[in-house]
């Protein structure tokens, strides 16, 4: 790749412009920054990147260009800047949005828009936790001009794409033809399901399964006209207990009993959940699918889901997407 060409990613400076609780749980902070224009939005679960200042310099150290995560790596740990991975809530550029941003199929797809605004701003939604790792400590701590610093997809390299192109971290990839959905994850994963529940069409038939913290949390999920939101609280039961159940539930529902499947066991405590089927282009493993599945969340809980769908009730593993945001006890690396 040419040093003129842009890149799939990039860096981009922001400022906190706002904070809001939007639930007991969870902490919405609106970034903003001149060069948001550039910051694309695929919709649906995109994944970006909030770089926190290091201990030593901030940001003075952060490498930059398509190597920059090999550079990262060999910095010093003062110098090395925490990185954490979220979801974007809402993306408004200033100049705008075009809707060809947005991946997947028209069909699949409702848009939902925003008002300009004349800087760019970017929504992310945030847990409220403890232990304060890096991330909770920097959110406890942010303010309204506080600098940070988001990796996220460049419009620039969209444009130059062909249509339908994902820069990556998209990773709800359903089949042009699915009869239901089934959605699934802890408050981790809430983000990315209310942004999916607000991008499905008006005809998507399905039950999505939501544990939080509190019930309090369950208004931060929006209604659908063809999706059941279960939102379950965990209250003082052991994480992802109520999801599994609830999940398991679902599929009884949804799922008509089909031939078990191998599935090879995962040792989360050693290696990452992450399974996404795609074709060699990047888009949907399937052409049509009876049910498909998108799970998110604490590894522990998506591994024993991926167990039962797949290995008791026979889920067909191209029409169903595990992924293990993160692990007890374990911080993001």
């Amino acid at each position: 790749m040419s040093a003129a060409e842009p890149e799939p990613f990039r860096f981009f400076p922001v400022r906190v412009a706002r904070i809001v609780d939007v639930t007991p749980s969870l902490r919405r902070v609106t970034f903003t920054g001149d060069e948001l224009e550039d910051f694309a939005d695929p919709g649906w679960d995109q994944r970006i990147k909030l770089v926190l200042p290091a201990v030593e310099g901030g940001y003075a150290h952060l490498p930059t260009g398509a190597d920059w995560y090999g550079g990262w790596r060999t910095l010093p740990t003062d110098r090395r800047p925490p990185i954490r991975t979220y979801t974007t809530r809402a993306v408004r550029p200033g100049a705008g949005q075009d809707l060809d941003d947005a991946a997947g199929e028209p069909e699949q797809r409702r848009t939902v828009t925003a008002g300009a605004s004349t800087v760019g701003e970017v929504d992310v939604d945030m847990v409220v936790h403890a232990p304060l790792g890096p991330a909770a400590r920097w959110l406890e701590s942010a303010r309204p001009g506080t600098s940070a610093m988001l990796l996220g997809p460049s419009r620039a390299w969209l444009r130059t794409q062909p249509t339908g192109a994902r820069p990556g971290g998209v990773d709800f990839v359903p089949p042009t033809v699915t009869g239901r959905f089934l959605l699934g994850g802890d408050e981790t994963a809430a983000p990315a399901i209310a942004r999916i529940l607000e991008q499905l069409p008006a005809s998507a038939r399905g039950i999505a399964v939501v544990e939080l913290p509190v019930a309090a949390d369950a208004d931060y999920l929006p209604a659908h006209p063809g999706i059941e939101v279960r939102a379950l609280a965990r209250d003082a039961r052991p994480h992802g207990e109520r999801l599994v159940a609830g999940v398991k539930r679902a599929a009884a529902e949804l799922l008509p009993e089909g031939a078990p499947q191998q599935v090879e066991e995962i040792d989360v405590d050693r290696e990452l959940l992450w399974e996404v089927p795609r074709t060699a282009r990047g888009g949907a493993a399937l052409k049509r699918a009876d049910v498909y599945a998108w799970l998110a969340g604490e590894a522990g809980a998506v591994c024993a889901l991926r167990r039962h769908l797949v290995s008791e009730r026979g889920l067909d593993r191209r029409a169903v997407a595990f992924m293990g945001y993160w692990r007890l006890g374990r911080a993001e690396g």
